[in-house]
């Protein structure tokens, strides 16, 4: 047996395979599934913003109404109403179960894009046993009037105020869409960000020309989608203090071997696991196991073994891949 033992945003994990936030975890007993295939670690199912905000204002509704009450009614009311049973309480009361069902690191996602809401509720997902935390910050700068260097700018506040709040490691999950994605790592990174997940995919709607419609689409993701974050963590790797965390296209064992070799730290997966089963995880790592017993190397010495040398330009690196590719396509597909 090869070891498989990895370190993930200073974590130790007995294997690079992790399962990403999906809907297995929203069950401690699809929690323990998964952990029982053997993956290295569980990223939760996210908790929105938007659901966070949306109680807090029930919450400062229910206040105000008490406010003007009559003194001698009070007595009626000595507390004021919790959201004890709204949905952060029980995504917390779930994460808790969660985290103490399994001896792997359990990771909690929260999924947001602007700056509010984050340090209180990443600190009560810390108290309830994280032992990380995930900001996925799924962020569509729509507005025309909005420069790059704000949104930017965002993402490095959130970071910096969830590192401020909690003492366990923070993961940023990413959107690619950045005009300069290699300067907002290293942003994220000084800012400090043990981990880049990459990367996050926006699920675009599709139109239906029949009944006029717009419908919001939502589709497994396929060894097609691993093209891009491969480039960036071959890119990445060896650059940055962060952890490089690879997400979308994992279909195969040869799927989590390319995401290592470009020097990924850890390789995530829902679709296969959504596919398949939470079974399914321990094939990719027999898989994986196998894939290294063949070629005679260890875990160490394969990954990062194609990513962009150190000592060379990444942008001429990924130009002249550009053009090699192009010349390919001539031959293969000319007349």
């Amino acid at each position: 047996m090869s070891d498989l033992h990895t370190k993930y945003m200073g974590l130790t994990l007995r294997s690079p395979l992790v399962a990403s936030a999906g809907p297995i975890q929203q069950k401690v007993d699809g929690v323990r599934a998964l952990a029982d295939a053997g993956v290295g670690a569980i990223v939760m199912y996210s908790l929105f913003e938007e659901q966070v905000r949306h109680e807090e204002a029930r919450q400062a509704e229910i206040e105000l109404e008490y406010m003007d009450s009559f003194a001698e009614s009070l007595s009626f009311f000595p507390t004021v109403a919790s959201n004890e049973g709204g949905i952060t309480e029980r995504y917390l009361a779930h994460l808790e179960a969660s985290a103490n069902a399994v001896d792997i690191p359990v990771i909690a996602s929260l999924n947001g894009a602007t700056n509010g809401g984050w340090v209180d509720t990443a600190k009560r997902m810390e108290d309830a046993g994280a032992a990380g935390i995930e900001c996925n910050i799924y962020m569509v700068p729509g507005d025309l009037e909005q420069s790059a260097e704000e949104v930017e700018d965002r993402h490095v506040e959130i970071v910096q105020a969830v590192k401020d709040a909690v003492s366990v490691p923070v993961a940023v999950k990413l959107s690619p869409f950045f005009s300069a994605l290699g300067n907002m790592a290293t942003r994220l990174d000084a800012a400090g960000a043990d981990a880049l997940v990459m990367f996050n995919r926006f699920l675009q709607p599709d139109i239906n020309v029949e009944t006029m419609q717009v419908e919001p689409g939502v589709w497994l993701s396929s060894p097609a989608d691993a093209r891009l974050p491969l480039t960036w963590i071959a890119a990445l790797s060896g650059r940055i203090g962060a952890s490089l965390a690879a997400s979308s296209g994992v279909e195969s064992a040869n799927d989590v071997v390319k995401y290592l070799l470009a020097g990924a730290d850890v390789v995530m997966t829902t679709s296969a696991l959504v596919r398949h089963g939470a079974g399914y995880a321990t094939e990719l790592q027999k898989g994986l196991e196998s894939y290294l017993q063949r070629k005679e190397v260890d875990l160490d010495t394969l990954r990062g073994t194609l990513a962009v040398p150190n000592d060379a330009s990444t942008a001429e690196y990924e130009r002249n891949g550009y053009v090699a590719a192009l010349e390919k396509a001539k031959t293969t597909y000319g007349s």
